[in-house]
């Protein structure tokens, strides 16, 4: 039967543990996507000559520019895991250490990212007309119904997190990729592979199997409590302490400011790598430094003694955010380290409440750095990613 259209319920996203993979097991499902983008474009250079008032030929000279973007709700961490973060799980104890930094086992958020790789591939799967996706069990495999979008060697170049009063926390994601195919899946569930050799700039011919599509994933939330849904901004709690000594206004507190949202931005802007015979960048390394930064917008409660000219070298030591889930067990943490305040924007007029927006950054370290960056722990710690 022919097909009218395509709306979310038929849709799933996958990603691979690298882009050489093809096994189920190597595979991921993220789970609570809310939004998936992408596209490519071609760049040409027009070839012309006297004599010929149009073009005799374009040819292609740079690799074509493939782009995901995809967005989710926040969770228990098994989506960041499977996207390659480096996340503390319930096991180490992180998720409800106090304000120490001696527990950051072996490197930041980033530390994954932060290598060089082949990248990861991405699939976006698409059922028939009018068929959940996540309804396909074990009896109802991907087959040769189903099609799909293939992005390979995808390199993360944004992750993002947004909290706010009256909105779910949720995550965005960008990444830059090298190729994309569409495919029908075979009636075993195979489909080829979008990734390419980076070295060679040539298509790797081989098939690949996801996992069957479930409505959770890995998504394990609190042994004993029911599955993460999805986390509450009223579940949502920030520890500005350290910022208090920083700031004009008191953030911190029983009379501190009324914090309406809350976001951390982590762009990796990266460079392709070119050489002659490659028609691909052989590789997609990190532009150095990276600056993280959290954003923070409030309404003001009370002043404080303080003053701009005894600030400006003044350090912040760390701010966080901790997210429980519904039972009140910490189900995810972000933590920032090395901070400095860039700017306090205050605003005021007839009918609104004073607000001010308080931007701070820092510069991610190397993989293994534990003293600058941002970090994260999640209650995810049972389901092993990529088994």
């Amino acid at each position: 039967m022919s097909r009218n259209r395509v709306i979310y319920q038929s849709e799933g996203l996958y990603v691979s543990k690298d882009a050489s993979v093809t096994g189920a097991a190597d595979h991921e499902q993220l789970s609570r996507v809310q939004s998936a983008n992408y596209s490519f474009t071609i760049n040409r250079q027009d070839v012309n000559q006297f004599g010929d008032l149009a073009r005799i030929d374009s040819l292609v000279l740079d690799a074509p520019t493939v782009s995901l973007d995809f967005s989710y709700y926040l969770t228990d961490g098994f989506n960041e895991r499977s996207l390659g973060f480096f996340v503390q799980t319930s096991g180490t104890g992180f998720i409800n250490r106090g304000a120490e930094t001696t527990a950051f086992a072996s490197g930041n958020l980033a530390s994954g990212h932060l290598v060089s790789s082949s990248g990861a591939n991405f699939y976006i799967v698409t059922s028939p007309d009018g068929v959940d996706l996540n309804a396909k069990g074990a009896g109802d495999a991907l087959n040769g119904q189903d099609t799909t979008i293939g992005i390979g060697n995808c390199y993360l170049s944004d992750y993002s997190v947004d909290l706010s009063v009256g909105s779910l926390p949720t995550v965005n994601v960008t990444v830059e990729g090298a190729n994309m195919n569409s495919s029908t899946t075979a009636a075993s569930g195979s489909l080829p592979s979008p990734a390419i050799n980076q070295e060679l700039g040539t298509k790797i011919n081989s098939g690949v199997a996801l996992p069957n599509p479930t409505e959770n994933g890995g998504i394990t939330g609190t042994i004993g409590q029911p599955v993460i849904t999805a986390l509450r901004p009223g579940d949502v709690t920030l520890d500005l302490e350290d910022i208090d000594g920083v700031s004009l206004v008191k953030l911190d507190g029983a009379n501190g400011a009324h914090i309406q949202s809350a976001s951390i931005s982590l762009p990796l802007s990266r460079t392709p790598i070119d050489r002659l015979g490659s028609k691909f960048p052989f590789a997609r390394e990190v532009d150095f430094p990276v600056n993280a930064t959290m954003n923070i917008s409030a309404i003001v409660a009370e002043a404080q003694s303080s003053n701009l000219a005894d600030l400006l070298n003044s350090g912040v030591e760390r701010a966080s955010i901790l997210v429980n889930d519904t039972s009140g067990t910490p189900a995810i943490r972000y933590e920032m380290l090395g901070l400095k305040v860039d700017s306090q924007s205050f605003s005021s007029s007839i009918g609104s409440n004073k607000t001010v927006d308080i931007t701070f950054s820092t510069q991610i370290g190397g993989p293994n750095d534990t003293d600058n960056g941002v970090f994260m722990s999640g209650i995810n710690g049972s389901h092993k990613v990529f088994s």
